[in-house]
This record gives structure tokens, sequence and C-alpha cells, in this order.
């Protein structure tokens, strides 16, 4: 039998045989940091530094990667947020397309500056980092809400069809690692809840719109008084508050966040007035997030991150929705 190959080999040699497709340096190298939606690569050599991003085959048509490239570049120029540029192939298009032999199917990719900084580390007080993380997502949303988005303008939408709907943008959290049927009776009752809370809320224009949608630790770097805000891959329509429960992702549990929502509030107000019926959803909106993360550990369990979330995750959200009903029903 023939030795089995790892399933990413092809697409790290699909990002070093498409470099010549950007004006790089020569000796110019590709080294693989992250697999999640995408493949992100480290591009270096002497006195360079970039990051390659590849696509996951059918998440996003090269339409709605330009829309969230003119998003992510508007933010920039404006200076709203800090968040890296786009560096153009030689052909002058943002987004790049290559193949590779033992591929199916030729992938999106485009390359960014690469931001020096560190994340925020979850040992140590994160209320500072939260309330900056709230600011940063008030004047996002501001700037979301005034921006002239170019037309047809092509996004995933984050709301209760497509995550709970018959075609769940990340699947279905019931088909997850250790959905057992007693975490099954607690997550209905759950979604329920989610459901009919949210619709009660509504998604009008001040409460619904364009958001990054993953603002969380992992895509802030801190680099001395600057903070810049990488990873637009998920931006789309969504509720504004989603921003706080994505800034919490897979420490929904952590002891800190009573402490960080307060943070994370405080900063919002400092640059976009929320009300009291804003908050008060804020728990639904944890909830809401919570669920598609555990679909997206059940449709995405070939990456490292999912697999050694998916263990305990389940078991946790049954928890963690235990608390929820006996505050919310």
């Amino acid at each position: 039998m023939p030795p089995t190959l790892d399933p990413i080999t092809p697409i790290d040699q699909l990002a070093t045989a498409a470099l010549r497709l950007w004006d790089l340096p020569h000796g110019v190298t590709a080294t693989r940091i992250n697999v999640s939606e995408n493949i992100t690569y480290l591009i270096e050599a002497p006195g360079h530094k970039s990051v390659l991003r590849i696509h996951r085959e059918g998440y996003h048509s090269h339409r709605a990667i330009g829309c969230e490239l003119a998003w992510s570049q508007a933010l920039r120029a404006g200076h709203t947020v800090s968040t890296p540029a786009v560096i153009p192939g030689k052909n002058g298009a943002a987004i790049q397309r290559a193949t590779h032999p033992a591929l199916s199917i030729s992938r999106h990719m485009v390359m960014f500056t690469f931001a020096e900084g560190h994340q925020p580390d979850e040992s140590t007080d994160l209320v500072p980092a939260f309330t900056e993380l709230g600011e940063i997502a008030a004047a996002t949303h501001l700037h979301s809400i005034q921006w002239p988005r170019p037309e047809p303008f092509e996004r995933l939408h984050w709301n209760l069809d497509t995550v709970f709907g018959p075609a769940p943008t990340w699947g279905n959290w019931r088909d997850a690692p250790n959905v057992t049927p007693a975490v099954v009776t607690v997550l209905e009752q759950v979604q329920a809840t989610v459901s009919a809370r949210l619709t009660a809320y509504g998604m009008t224009p001040d409460r619904y719109g364009l958001i990054h949608a993953d603002m969380r630790l992992a895509n802030l770097l801190i680099d001395g008084d600057t903070t810049h805000l990488i990873d637009f891959d998920d931006c789309g329509f969504g509720w504004f508050l989603y921003d706080f429960a994505a800034a919490i992702s897979f420490i929904e549990d952590h002891p800190q966040i009573p402490a960080l929502k307060a943070a994370w509030l405080a900063g919002y107000r400092r640059i976009r007035p929320l009300s009291a019926a804003d908050e008060a959803q804020i728990d639904t909106f944890i909830m809401l997030r919570r669920l598609a993360l555990l679909a997206w550990i059940g449709t995405h369990i070939d990456a490292p991150e999912p697999q050694a979330l998916a263990p305990d995750f389940a078991r946790v959200s049954a928890v963690l929705g235990t608390a929820y009903l006996a505050a919310y029903t």
C-alpha cells in the first residue's frame, strides 16, 4: 500500500509555487503558520515579511473575497482601525488564483503585509485588552453603518437561519463530536430560547449590519501603542453585539468573563451608545456563537484547533446552556 500523504502537502507546494505571482525578493520562502478556514503562510526573505492566505475551497467566491478586502482596506485608509495592507500581484490584482496537480480545483490567494506584535495572553489580566477591543468594535460598527459599500456586496450572514436553519454555514451542531442525548436535550432548549429572544430583538440597522464576526484575541496583535485587527475572512452581516460573543470564542467559561464583558461595554460606549435593551441580549449572542462554534468543530475536525477542542466542548456548552436557561426561561 502506498504511504498516506499529509493532506496539507499539496497546499504547501502550491504556496511555494504561487510566490512567482508576486514581486518578491529572491530566495523567499513560505512557512505554514495556521490551518483553519484557510491556510496561512509566513513569507520571508532578507528584509521582507508578508503573509499569504490560501482560501478554503468553496467557502468564499472571488466577489465575496473582494468585498472583504474592500472593507478592511477602507477601514485602514480611514484610520478607523489598523489592519494589514493587501499586496497586489504582479498583474495588479489583489486576489490571485493558482492550482497544483494534486488539487481538484484552483485556489484563491491573497497576500498581506506582515503585522508586528503579539496576541494578548489569556493567562494575564485581559481587562485592558477588552476595553480596547470594545472601542475597536464600536469604531468598525460606526464605519460599517456609514460606509458606501460597493455593489453587489457579497458576504456571509451570521443570523438564526445561517446558524440554525436547514443549510447552516458551519453545519449542524447536533453532528459535532460528543453531542450526547443529554447534551441535545439542553441545547435544543437553548436554541429555542435564543431564537425567540433574537426574533423579538429584531434586525434593525442600528442593531444588525456589517461586522468583523471573529474579533477574538487570536485576531489582535499588540505592537506597543498600536493594536492591529487581522483576519476579516468571516466578516459579514450580523448583529453588532455578536462581535462581543466572537471576542470570547472558546473561553466562554473563563472566570474573567463578567469583568471582560464590563470592560468591553465600557470601551464600546466610549465610541457608540448601547441601550439597556441591547446589553440585555449579550448572553443570548454568547450562546448563539457557542452553538455555531460547536457546529464548526464538527465540520472542521481535520484541523488542529477543532481536534483539541472536541473532547469537552459539547459538555461545557451544555453546562453554559443550563445556566443560560436558568437566567432566561
